[in-house]
């Protein structure tokens, strides 16, 4: 009875190693080795592209977070930029990464047990990441040829470790030690292999294009009419409130680049073209031979929330865009320059809105210091009064005169709309929502920000649980391009208070109470906090 009960243990012990517990972490296992071996392959066809003069090629991964950013509805990329701020590229790479995980783990556990239908799905995946490769708005053999590697890895790798963790003598009844050993040694080395594969990989083209020594080396000219330096007035002395020049590091970035785009000044040019008598390029080096201006711009984007804090000023150097325009001659009919950026990104601006005598600029500064490359090194769009997603390309390259009726841009095509002005906002900084401030001798400083870009700033007024409005201190006025920040003494009395603030423009005209989402031309309503008062 012993003698025939044992083969029949043997069976049910080989299945259970096969497709038990042990199988399915065994194919788990290996799905997601033969995918991290699939993005380390990836990462290396990229440098290696790179090595034959392929451009600034993108790894699969990226292409593939690209491609989710242009599938997104408008609403998700919207939710993105509310939820996530300046990390939603971090989120969504992170998101990228979990998805392919989670996919290669099941593709393993499938293929352990129907090792085609596996392969299969790999395939399947290789061939969606090759499709985001060339899909992507500048496309080359950059950008296709590290995607079919990665696929190819992938597949091979996930077929040849199932079939030889299938092998008797690994989870057979027979299984051999040694040749175990070998199999799990192999997973050790291929996991190994993969992390300083892609890892070396990306160090390689990080370092290979980085264009922080070029941009180091970048000599800015002065404006031609240097900007005197602004009286200490423009900033009331309020602890917390922030500068009014929004510092470099701290200035808010929305744009849909998962990586910043790397442009060699030397190698940067802009085409301008399409509905002009006169097609012309500029190189970087003739840009700065321009006759330079500066000018002091509030940046603000359309998916900043009330009172929210994707608005930001400063002092920008650039060639005005007039003249340019004016050089070319903008035929008749035109109305609307669609902007390119280096990764392919389009934004319409109104033609009108360039030549209408406002300051409209090719930024290469900003606060003093060549532009920063996560915010458009080595040139970027800049046109007063106008949200950035219809003005504002970073790391711009072409400029085509067309009309709004033949072109849309990403943006409007995502629900966004065509027009876009800046509207009138205010903000209250200080002191913060749901603070809890002590009294003291009665009196608290309530203090903020108010722009309306190109209208300018006339009033602000405050109000306390829903009481009189009373008029706020404005500071003083830079431009009508620029915020204006303000603060109000607050006699207060101890419990909670509700505080909001409102604002006029130059024009007189009142900052709306109506409450708007921000898509899809900008957010409108009062901004409103609670505070404690002790």
């Amino acid at each position: 009875m012993a003698e025939s009960a044992e083969p029949g243990t043997e069976r049910r012990r080989a299945a259970w190693l096969v497709g038990g517990p042990v199988g399915a972490l065994t194919g788990g296992l290996i799905g997601l080795l033969a995918a991290a071996a699939g993005v380390a392959v990836g990462e290396f066809g990229a440098a290696l592209s790179a090595a034959f003069g392929a451009g600034g090629p993108k790894a699969p991964v990226v292409a593939v977070g690209e491609w989710a950013i242009e599938l997104s509805p408008a609403w998700l990329k919207e939710a993105a930029i509310r939820n996530f701020g300046t990390h939603d590229k971090t989120a969504l790479l992170t998101g990228v990464y979990i998805t392919i995980g989670v996919a290669s783990v099941i593709t393993g556990i499938v293929a352990r047990r129907y090792p085609h239908v596996g392969t299969g799905l790999a395939a399947a995946f290789g061939l969606l990441g090759l499709i985001a490769a060339v899909t992507r708005p500048v496309v080359g053999f950059g950008s296709w040829f590290p995607a079919l590697l990665a696929g190819a890895a992938t597949v091979i790798v996930l077929r040849q470790l199932t079939l030889w963790s299938l092998q008797p003598g690994v989870s057979g009844p027979a299984a051999d030690p040694d040749e175990r050993r070998r199999f799990l040694v192999t997973l050790l080395g291929t996991g190994a292999g993969a992390l300083i594969g892609g890892f070396g990989s990306r160090a390689w083209l990080n370092s290979r294009y980085n264009v922080a020594p070029a941009r180091a080396a970048v000599v800015l000219p002065e404006a031609a009419t240097p900007l005197p330096l602004l009286p200490p007035s423009v900033h009331p002395d309020v602890p917390d409130l922030e500068p009014f020049f929004t510092p470099n590091a701290q200035f808010y970035r929305v744009d849909t680049a998962l990586t910043v785009p790397q442009v060699d000044p030397k190698e940067w040019m802009l085409r301008i073209h399409g509905m002009v008598d006169r097609p012309f390029t500029v190189s970087f080096a003739e840009l700065l031979r321009m006759p330079l201006e500066e000018h002091d711009l509030t940046l603000t984007c359309v998916s900043n929330t009330i009172g929210g804090p994707y608005c930001g000023n400063a002092r920008w150097l650039g060639a005005p865009l007039a003249p340019l325009l004016r050089q070319a001659g903008v035929q008749a009919g035109a109305d609307q320059i669609l902007s390119t950026s280096f990764d392919g990104m389009t934004i319409g601006t109104p033609v009108e809105a360039v030549l209408d005598g406002r300051q409209a600029m090719l930024a290469v500064a900003m606060n003093g210091q060549t532009l920063p490359v996560e915010h458009g090194f080595p040139c970027r769009m800049l046109v007063p009064g106008l949200y950035g997603y219809v003005s504002a390309t970073k790391w711009v390259v072409d400029l085509e005169l067309t009309t709004f009726a033949k072109n849309a841009a990403f943006w409007v095509g995502e629900g966004w709309a065509q027009q876009a002005p800046v509207k009138t906002a205010s903000r209250i900084d200080v002191p913060g929502n749901g603070a809890t401030v002590r009294a003291g001798t009665g009196t608290i400083v309530v203090a903020g920000v108010a722009w309306a870009t190109h209208r300018g700033v006339d009033g602000v007024e405050v109000q306390v649980d829903k009481g009189p409005w009373a008029p706020a201190d404005l500071a003083t006025a830079d431009t009508p391009d620029t915020w204006r920040q303000w603060s109000y003494p607050w006699h207060a009395t101890p419990g909670q208070h509700i505080l909001t603030v409102r604002c006029t423009d130059g024009t007189g005209t009142l900052q709306t109470p109506v409450i708007q989402d921000t898509l899809p031309d900008g957010a409108t309503g009062y901004h409103s906090i609670q505070v404690t008062v002790e």
